[in-house]
């Protein structure tokens, strides 16, 4: 495996976990002072230009519209799978070029795949953002693909499922509740796939994913940085205007959705690696996308009241109060094109039952529904939500990731740069409500994560 391919499967499973546990305030929220421009393409190709004149630097980031939801049902990982097959060269420039170009002037690269997209970026100097360009629309028609650099990277994949999945109890709990919430469903086939299906994936299944899915009317190209957009504009068409569309693909993508769920799962895994038991319970809810007026933002406000800190309300009553925890949290991912999780993870001191833990969590939720957040506290994560948001600016790839993100399951910039004022003008009976109808335990599936004895006493036995 190349150092380059290393660093791009870790940070794989570092922005996946990013993008599937960090909550709505940093998967969609900006405030800049000067509005991103956006742009479209004879050819479909929509275009956000965020500018950011602090350092002569600048990122590229294009999105394509299919991440793993995507695939065709049998062929799962075949979206992550391609993500690495597309660092294999194409005609005009052979595998390893494009790499060693961004390392010679001083840039760096990735990828990322994702239940609904898959990215790739470059931050470098400005005046290299016209080469980066040329490389990145050549590979979009471009690339060339054969079994003896297929097959070794299919190798690759399955290695980084072992370190990922298979050798991460935590990962295993984590896939499986996701495969227990979602009955109908792809976001219930995890990212990287199901091992039996990757092992099968070849040269032929790659490339029709390729072609099928890999156009400019099926992405986003986001440049952040120093620069300006006229420029911009000239060069982009250069690099991409004589890119033709992808007729096929529809204006909206159609996927199974659930049924209206009826009844509490549970799921428990056991493994002889577990050093912490945990509980992870997950709720169905609506994405940012999905939601009504209003949902959105309750839920995010909801989740940093009850699992934000050492102020919230899961923390204060399993590990300060009643000492039955060592850790308790919550989240909600918004950033979604289908419905999406709320999520509670508990991490239970030595001794102390799930049960014990259940009945808390359910007190916890039921005193938010009976009563609602006092304007103290809700003020208090209000200002932690912006606040987050406004801090995280700081980072490049990050405004770019937030509107990538954002873009590419069914948001506008307004709905991005009004985030905001939309967490400010949430209400405590919003946030009751939204408890009351979505965090209902017909619509979750509860994990328990435990250490599996059996091995040893075995061992002991014989």
């Amino acid at each position: 495996m190349s150092s380059h391919r290393l660093a791009v499967s870790l940070a794989i499973a570092l922005i996946s976990t990013f993008a599937f546990s960090a909550g709505s305030a940093l998967a969609q929220t900006t405030v800049t002072s000067e509005r991103p421009a956006s742009f479209t393409l004879d050819n479909g190709l929509q275009v956000v230009v965020i500018p950011d004149h602090r350092t002569p630097v600048v990122t590229q980031m294009i999105w394509y519209k299919v991440g793993s939801a995507d695939e065709t049902p049998g062929k799962s990982g075949l979206a992550h799978f391609l993500e690495h097959l597309m660092f294999k060269g194409t005609a005009k420039h052979p595998a390893g070029e494009f790499s060693q170009t961004v390392l010679r002037i001083g840039g760096n690269e990735n990828a990322f795949t994702s239940l609904d997209y898959t990215g790739y970026f470059q931050r470098v100097p400005r005046e290299q953002l016209a080469k980066m360009m040329e490389f990145e629309a050549d590979r979009m028609t471009g690339l060339i693909l054969k079994d003896e650099n297929v097959l070794p990277e299919r190798d690759v994949v399955l290695e980084e499922f072992n370190m990922r999945v298979a050798n991460n109890p935590d990962a295993r709990l984590t896939e499986q509740i996701m495969a227990a919430l979602y009955l109908n469903h792809p976001y219930g086939r995890p990212v990287i796939g199901w091992r039996q299906e990757i092992e099968k994936l070849d040269r032929e299944d790659a490339l029709a994913f390729y072609k099928r899915f890999y156009a400019p009317n099926n992405a986003i190209l986001v440049i952040a940085g120093d620069v300006d957009t006229k420029e911009v504009r000239a060069m982009v068409e250069k690099a991409y205007g004589g890119i033709p569309a992808q007729p096929a693909i529809p204006a909206r993508r159609i996927r199974p959705q659930e049924p209206v769920p009826a009844a509490p799962r549970t799921v428990t895994l056991s493994d002889p690696r577990v050093e912490q038991t945990s509980l992870r319970r997950y709720y169905l809810v609506p994405s940012s996308t999905t939601a009504a007026a209003g949902e959105g933002p309750a839920l995010d406000v909801l989740a940093q009241l009850m699992g934000g800190g050492s102020n919230s309300y899961l923390y204060r009553a399993l590990v300060i109060d009643r000492q039955l925890a060592t850790s308790a949290g919550a989240g909600y991912q918004g950033t979604a094109l289908d419905p999406s999780q709320f999520s509670i993870s508990v991490s239970p001191k030595p001794g102390v039952e799930f049960s014990q833990i259940e009945q808390a969590i359910d007190g916890v939720i039921a005193e938010v529904i009976q009563n609602p957040a006092r304007a103290e506290d809700l003020e208090r994560v209000k200002t932690q939500l912006i606040a987050e948001a406004i801090y995280a600016q700081d980072n490049q790839a990050t405004l770019a990731r937030w509107y990538g993100g954002a873009l590419t399951t069914g948001l506008s910039i307004d709905d991005i740069r009004s985030w905001p004022d939309r967490i400010r003008a949430v209400t405590a009976e919003q946030v009751r409500d939204a408890a009351q109808k979505w965090l209902d335990k017909k619509r979750s599936v509860t994990g328990y994560l435990i250490k599996d004895t059996t091995a040893k006493r075995e061992e002991k036995r014989s």
